[in-house]
C-alpha cells in the first residue's frame, strides 16, 4: 500500500512539476501565460489600429463603441488610399527597398565569403572599417555622403540607393557582412578541398557549395534589409531630394495631403480628417511588410534557427 501511494505521489509530482524528460503542468502554464502576455503587448497596438480604422464617424463619436464597431466602414481606407496615392507610392516603395536589398545581400555574401575563406594582408583593417560603418551614426556621415553624391550626380535619383548597395555600403551592410562571414566560416574545409581536387575553380566553389549552404543567411538578410530600407526616411529623403515618394514619406505628410484633397472649409463633417483615417493610412503603410512576413514566415523562422541569429 505504501509503495502504491509513493508511486501515485511521484506520478502527480511529475505531472505538475515535471521530470527529466518533460516539463510539468505548472511550468507549461507559466510559459504560455508569459508568451500570451508578450504577444498581447505586441499585438494590442496592431489590433487597436485595425479596429479603429474600420469605425464609421458615428462609431468614433459613440463612447459605447470600443472594440466591436456597429458596422464595417471601409470609407476610411478609400480616403487613405486616395491621399497616399497608393499604387504609385507602393511601387516606389518596392523599388527603393526590395531592389537595393537584393543587391546588398548579393554583395555582402561575396564580401563575407572572401573574409571568411581567404587570408590576405589588411584583413583586420577591413574588418575595423566595416564595423566603423555600423558603429558611427549615419547622421555623422550624411553630409560627406550628400556632397559626394552631388558631385557624382546621384542626388534625386534611385542610383543614390542602388550604387552604394552594389558597393557593399547600403543601409547597415556591416551586419549582413558579419552574418555571411559567420555562416561561411562554419563551412567545412573538406568540401572545398574535395571540390578543388575535382578541378573546381574558386567561383564554382562559391556558387555551387558556399551559396546553397548559406540560404538561411540570404533569407534573413533580404527580409531585414527590405524592412530597413522601407522604414528609412531620413537618408532616403536627403538622397532622393523628393524625386520619389515612398509610403513612409507620404505618410509623414498625410495631414497636409489630406487637407489638400479634402479642404476643411469645403467638405462635410463625414469627410473631415479623424483618427480612423490616420490609422487607415498607417495600416496601409505596414500592410506590405505584414504580407511579406506571413508569406516568408516558415522560411524566416527556420533560417533564424539554423543561423543562430537572435534578431535585432
Amino acid at each position: 500500500m505504501i509503495q502504491i501511494n509513493r508511486a501515485q505521489q511521484e506520478k502527480w509530482r511529475a505531472f505538475f512539476l515535471g521530470n527529466r524528460t518533460s516539463y510539468g503542468l505548472l511550468f507549461n502554464a507559466l510559459l504560455y501565460l508569459l508568451l500570451i502576455a508578450i504577444g498581447f503587448v505586441y499585438l494590442y497596438p496592431l489590433l487597436f489600429m485595425f479596429v479603429t480604422s474600420l469605425k464609421s464617424p458615428e462609431d468614433l463619436l459613440n463612447p459605447m463603441v470600443q472594440w466591436v464597431p456597429t458596422q464595417v466602414y471601409l470609407g476610411n481606407y478609400v480616403k487613405a488610399y486616395r491621399v497616399l496615392n497608393y499604387p504609385t507610392t507602393l511601387w516606389t516603395s518596392v523599388m527603393i527597398s526590395v531592389v537595393p536589398s537584393l543587391l546588398q545581400t548579393a554583395v555582402c555574401a561575396l564580401v563575407g565569403y572572401g573574409l571568411a575563406r581567404y587570408r590576405f594582408w589588411g584583413k583586420n583593417l577591413i574588418f575595423a572599417l566595416i564595423l566603423a560603418t555600423f558603429i558611427i551614426p549615419a547622421q555623422n556621415t550624411v553630409i560627406p555622403q550628400m556632397l559626394t553624391y552631388r558631385d557624382l550626380g546621384l542626388l534625386g535619383h534611385i542610383n543614390a540607393l542602388l550604387l552604394p548597395a552594389l558597393m557593399g555600403q547600403g543601409y547597415k551592410s556591416a551586419i549582413f557582412i558579419l552574418i555571411f562571414y559567420q555562416t561561411f566560416l562554419s563551412l567545412p574545409k573538406a568540401l572545398e578541398e574535395a571540390a578543388r581536387l575535382d578541378g573546381a575553380s574558386d567561383l564554382m566553389i562559391f556558387l555551387r557549395i558556399a551559396l546553397p549552404s548559406a540560404m538561411p543567411a540570404f533569407i534573413i538578410s533580404v527580409i531585414f534589409s527590405t524592412v530597413w530600407y522601407w522604414n528609412e526616411t531620413f537618408l532616403t529623403v536627403i538622397f532622393l531630394e523628393g524625386g520619389m515618394q515612398s509610403l513612409p514619406m507620404q505618410l509623414a505628410k498625410f495631414v497636409q495631403a489630406y487637407e489638400n484633397l479634402y479642404p476643411p472649409g469645403v467638405v462635410n463633417i463625414f469627410d473631415r480628417l479623424n483618427e480612423a483615417v490616420k490609422l487607415s493610412g498607417t495600416f496601409l503603410n505596414i500592410l506590405p511588410l505584414l504580407l511579406l512576413y506571413f508569406v516568408l514566415q516558415k522560411w524566416f523562422v527556420e533560417s533564424i534557427e539554423r543561423s543562430g541569429i537572435a534578431g535585432e
